[in-house]
C-alpha cells in the first residue's frame, strides 16, 4: 500500500490506535488511515500528517483530548431512528416486556446502557419503546446510559435535535407522536424522551467497566450495534468479556445482525438466542430475580457531627432536620485526623490490625457482589463492614452506590451524607450526590455538588488515581465533571425554550 509517509509510521500508528482506542486500521486502510490523520493534525497543534504521527507516537499514551479529536476524524456518524427494524421488533416484544416485569416485581429501575450511541438515534428509539410500553403505568421505571468516545457525536445527542434523513425508513408516527417541529426542517425530541437517555464520555478499549461510577455495572441490556466494524478481533474479544461482567444473570446483549453473522465465535460466554426477527446474545446464567433491599438497611448509629468542607458547599439535600441525625465520628477522632487526604479513603481508622484486615475483607466482598449484580448480598456484606468499622467512609460510600443502583435514590443520599461527614473531601460521594440530583431533576443543587468536587481535583495531580474509583483518574473524574455541567446547562436551556 503506497502512502506518502515513511513506512514505519502508519503500521506503529495503527497499532497505537488499535491498543488505546480499539480502532482498527489493517494495512488495505492505511491510505484513508493517512487521509483522516491529515485532517485531524491541525486540531491536534499539529503542521503537517508526520509532525502528527510522531509526535503522538513519541507520547506515553494519549490524553483524552487527543482521543476526542481522533475520535471525531476516524469514527463515521452513519445512524437513524430505529434502524434494524427486527431487532427493536423483539425488544419491544420480547426482551423489554419482560425485563420491566422483573424490574417493577424488584421494586427497582431497568438499566440498559447504548454503548457505541453516535448521534443519539438508537437510545432515544429505547426510550421512545419503553414510552410506548409504560402508557399505562405513566413512566418507564427506566433508566439509559448512551456513551460514545466521540464528543462532537455527543453534543448532537445531548441537543436530540435532528433532520429528516435521521428519520428515514422510520414510520411517519414516531415523528409525530415524540417530535417538535422546528426551523429549517428540523424535529427536537420530546423533553420527557431526552431526559431518560443519559449521556456520557466512554472509551470501550479502556479498562473503566464495570463500575459503579460511570453506570455500567448491573445492566440488564447492553446495545452495541454497528461498533465493533471499527474493532479488531482481540479488542471486540476484550470487550466482550467486560459486558458480560457488565450484566445481570440472564441480561441481554445486542448487536447488529451483520455483526451476529460473522463474530459468533468472539463471545463464547454468552448464550446465542435466535427470535424470528433477530438473533441476541444472553448471559447464560439463568435469569434469577434480584431481591430488593429494605430503605433502611440497619447501620450502626454513629455519635458526632463533623461540618462540611472548609469553603465547600453544604450538601444541598442535608435539612435542617437531618442535620440533628447521629451521622458521623467523635470529635477527639476527627480532631486527630487532621486535614483528610484523599488517598487515605481506604485505610482503616482502627489501629487494631485484625480489625482492619476484616474491615478490608468484608469491603471486598461487597464490592465482589457488586460487580456480578448481587446488589442485595453486596448490601448485606457492606453492612458488615461498617458494623466492623462505622468510621471508616469508604463503606458508607459504597453502601450509598449500592442503594443508587437499587433505584433507592433517597437512602443513597443518606449514605452518602454519612461519608461526606466522615471525610469532607471524599471527592466521588460529592460527584455522586451531584448525579443524584440530576436525575430528580435538581440542576442546580446537582451544579454545586459538581462544583464541590471540582474544586478538591483541582488540589490534586491530573493522572493521580482516585481511590475507590477502579483506576479511574482525577483529571479523567474532573472531564467528567466538566460535561455533565454542560449537560446541566444546555438541560436547563432546553426546558426554558421548551415551557
Amino acid at each position: 500500500m503506497q502512502t506518502a509517509l515513511p513506512h514505519p509510521l502508519l503500521p506503529q500508528f495503527s497499532k497505537l490506535l488499535e491498543m488505546a482506542m480499539g480502532l482498527y486500521y489493517p494495512e488495505k486502510c492505511w491510505t484513508d488511515l493517512e487521509h483522516r490523520i491529515a485532517a485531524a493534525a491541525p486540531a491536534l497543534g499539529m503542521a503537517n500528517t508526520e509532525e502528527c504521527i510522531r509526535k503522538l507516537l513519541s507520547a506515553s499514551s494519549l490524553t483524552q483530548g487527543q482521543t476526542q479529536i481522533l475520535a471525531s476524524h476516524l469514527t463515521i456518524g452513519e445512524t437513524y431512528f430505529f434502524r434494524e427494524k427486527g431487532c427493536f421488533d423483539v425488544l419491544e416484544g420480547r426482551i423489554l416486556p419482560e425485563l420491566m416485569r422483573v424490574a417493577a416485581r424488584e421494586h427497582r429501575q431497568v438499566r440498559i446502557w447504548s454503548a457505541g450511541c453516535c448521534t443519539g438515534e438508537e437510545p432515544y428509539s429505547i426510550a421512545i419503546l419503553l414510552d410506548r410500553l409504560s402508557q399505562h403505568t405513566g413512566e418507564s421505571n427506566a433508566t439509559i446510559l448512551a456513551t460514545d468516545i466521540n464528543p462532537i457525536f455527543l453534543n448532537k445527542a445531548a441537543d436530540g435535535v435532528y433532520n429528516e434523513w435521521s428519520f428515514r425508513a422510520t414510520p411517519g408516527w414516531i415523528k409525530e407522536r415524540y417530535f417538535k417541529p422546528r426551523k429549517n426542517g428540523r424535529f427536537e425530541i420530546l423533553p420527557r424522551i431526552r431526559k431518560q437517555v443519559n449521556f456520557s464520555y466512554l472509551n470501550l478499549a479502556e479498562e473503566v467497566y464495570p463500575s459503579i461510577i460511570n453506570g455500567t455495572d448491573a445492566l440488564d441490556l447492553i446495545v452495541c450495534r454497528n461498533v465493533f466494524i471499527y474493532f479488531s478481533p482481540d479488542s471486540v474479544m476484550k470487550i466482550g468479556k467486560s459486558f458480560h461482567r457488565s450484566l445481570v444473570k440472564g441480561g441481554w446483549f445486542v448487536l447488529s445482525p451483520v455483526e451476529v453473522s460473522v463474530s459468533s465465535q468472539l463471545f463464547p460466554q454468552f448464550e446465542l438466542t435466535a427470535f424470528p426477527d433477530a438473533t441476541l446474545y444472553r448471559k447464560s446464567d439463568s435469569l434469577a430475580p434480584r431481591e430488593t433491599m429494605p430503605d433502611e438497611y440497619p447501620i450502626p448509629p454513629l455519635e458526632s457531627v463533623n461540618g462540611p468542607a472548609r469553603g465547600l458547599a453544604s450538601p444541598s439535600c442535608l435539612q435542617d432536620e437531618e442535620m440533628h441525625v447521629s451521622l458521623t465520628c467523635v470529635s477527639a477522632e476527627t480532631s486527630n485526623r487532621g486535614t483528610p487526604e484523599i488517598s487515605a479513603h481506604a485505610a482503616g481508622t482502627d489501629n487494631n490490625v485484625e480489625v482492619h484486615d476484616e474491615f478490608e475483607d468484608l469491603c471486598h466482598m461487597a464490592q465482589s457482589y457488586a460487580n456480578q449484580g448481587e446488589l442485595t448480598e453486596a448490601a448485606r456484606w457492606c453492612g458488615k463492614a461498617i458494623a466492623v468499622n462505622k468510621l471508616n467512609p469508604a463503606a458508607h460510600y459504597l453502601l450509598a452506590t449500592i442503594r443508587q443502583e437499587l433505584g433507592q435514590a433517597p437512602a443513597a443520599k443518606q449514605s452518602l451524607i454519612r461519608t461526606l461527614y466522615l471525610d469532607p473531601d471524599f471527592v466521588l460521594a460529592h460527584f455522586t450526590l451531584g448525579n443524584l440530583c440530576m436525575l430528580d431533576d435538581q440542576h442546580r443543587e446537582a451544579e454545586r455538588h459538581f462544583d464541590n468536587a471540582l474544586a478538591l481535583l483541582a488540589l490534586r495531580p491530573h493522572d493521580e488515581l482516585l481511590p475507590e474509583s477502579n483506576g479511574l483518574t482525577m483529571g479523567r473524574l474532573k472531564d467528567v465533571i466538566e460535561s455533565a455541567r454542560l449537560g446541566i446547562f444546555a438541560r436547563l436551556g432546553k426546558d426554558k425554550h421548551s415551557d
